[in-house]
């Protein structure tokens, strides 16, 4: 017998869990389905255990860094299945309120199994054939794997079986110098694994600030991990017991291989030709709106080709509900999306980089930079390298801030917060922050501008002049 319902969401991501959980609270009946694991790239294999696993990298840096702060440094006993069984404990912690016993008493009624459409109107999943009136998909992305000769015939890992390691690697090779890329290359590193990395383009992180990839290099150069940039991968093979590889005609050997170069949107399997949901590589199409080219189904996060982030496809998936089940309609694709690399230093970013920015905007963009090492926090805890970077047009309107700090994640959300509420660089310099912390950071680069404007302009002049005189 054929199961109606109200809204059917595919794909049991971060994505997909919002658009569920937001159905349910607009007390629709909605069908969650998901082929593989409920949590998705994000719960099992992304954002939970890599994080956890950079904090464990971390503290064993700080062991045999401890000389900075006067203790003794220590080189700690490290044991990668112990430290992969934690950071599996951490993925169960999180698991737990996402389980289909735990979904199911909250009203949403899961189903376990590949899905496929067999109309607009109508998916089979195992035994079962469901119907509803709107749907969401959000089935999300999966590592892309690059056409490098010979890769196919050797064993290599991407980030969904990284955390499957049994042992540390004798020397580990990382292709692409992306986020994944980097955190793991330092995070491997930092737990006694030799480590190179390998980037087609000629610096790390190429979507954000220059002085960002730069100083990123510099630190984990200086912590030892190999880079080769501007060094496209051009071919693998495997001899005496070795993987072999050859970046920009210089060959490298290693006994693992971590391949981190991308994602691609998750199209495949889904019957989209039989629901008339065009798509295409990059993924499913869709409007400003959310909607396909089927104004019932709706997509959102990774599988529409765009930004692909745990934060954006949860805000993604509750616009698309929001539109399916709602009056009226919300915006759900935006130009700029902030995100945070969680190397460490991590590396945030919202808006614009300056390049991007003269793009747009031509020569009167103007920019501040403001070490870290002006911050007394940062000083208090021996965390100076990193910056703050604003960029803004000349009346103040701001167009992206990049920090590069050791909570630069966390620092960030004032200028998203700027940003999203339109308010100017210098507004900042007036919010009272608490000292000391790292986000009087931002209060500081904020009276830096303010400072500079009072210098620089008629009107700042004239107030200064009058200063004097009521002085």
């Amino acid at each position: 017998m054929k199961q109606q319902y109200d809204l059917i969401v595919i794909g049991a991501g971060s994505a997909g869990l919002t658009a569920a959980h937001f159905a349910c609270l607009l007390e629709k009946r909605v069908a969650l389905i998901e082929k593989e694991r409920i949590g998705g790239d994000c719960t099992w294999t992304g954002c939970v255990p890599s994080k956890a696993l950079l904090k464990v990298a971390r503290v064993a840096h700080e062991m045999r860094t401890a000389n900075r702060f006067g203790l003794k440094a220590v080189e700690p006993e490290i044991d990668l299945e112990m430290v992969l069984a934690h950071v599996r404990s951490i993925v169960g912690q999180i698991y737990e309120g996402e389980r289909p016993e735990v979904l199911q008493a909250q009203g949403i009624e899961v189903y376990l199994g590949s899905p496929r459409f067999s109309d607009p109107y109508t998916l089979v999943v195992g035994p079962d054939t469901l119907s509803a009136k709107k749907f969401v998909i959000c089935t999300g992305a999966s590592p892309l794997i690059p056409p490098i000769p010979g890769l196919a015939v050797v064993d290599y890992l991407t980030y969904r079986q990284i955390f499957d390691l049994k042992r540390l690697p004798e020397h580990l090779m990382v292709i692409g110098g992306g986020p994944v890329g980097v955190e793991m290359a330092q995070a491997l590193h930092r737990l006694g694994a030799p480590v190179t990395l390998v980037e087609q383009e000629s610096r790390l992180l190429s979507q954000d600030e220059p002085e960002a990839s730069e100083l990123l290099a510099q630190i984990l150069q200086a912590e030892a991990v190999t880079l080769r940039l501007g060094a496209p991968a051009e071919r693998v093979w495997r001899k005496d017991g070795r993987i072999h590889l050859l970046a920009n005609n210089h060959e490298i050997a290693g006994d693992t291989l971590l391949v981190a170069v991308g994602r691609r949107s998750n199209v495949e399997g889904l019957g989209l030709e039989e629901a008339g949901v065009r798509y295409t590589e990059a993924g499913i199409e869709v409007d400003e709106r959310l909607r396909t080219s089927q104004g019932h189904i709706y997509a959102a996060g990774d599988i529409t080709g765009g930004y692909q982030f745990t934060h954006y496809a949860g805000w993604q998936a509750t616009i698309a509900v929001r539109n399916a089940l709602l009056p009226l309609s919300s915006k759900g694709v935006l130009g700029t999306v902030p995100w945070t690399t969680f190397t460490d230093p991590e590396i945030a970013h919202v808006g614009l980089t300056e390049e991007a920015a003269r793009e747009q905007h031509g020569d009167g963009v103007k920019t501040l930079l403001r070490p870290m090492s002006k911050v007394d926090r940062s000083v208090a805890e021996a965390e100076v390298n990193g910056f703050i970077k604003l960029v803004y047009k000349g009346n103040g309107r701001l167009l992206g801030a990049t920090i590069v700090a050791r909570r630069a994640g966390e620092m960030i959300q004032e200028w998203i917060l700027a940003m999203g509420r339109k308010l100017k660089v210098g507004d900042l310099a007036t919010v009272m922050h608490v000292y000391p912390t790292y986000t009087m950071a931002n209060m500081q680069a904020s009276t830096d501008y303010q400072t500079e404007w009072l210098q620089s302009s008629r009107t700042g002049g004239l107030l200064t002049q009058i200063g004097h005189i009521l002085g």
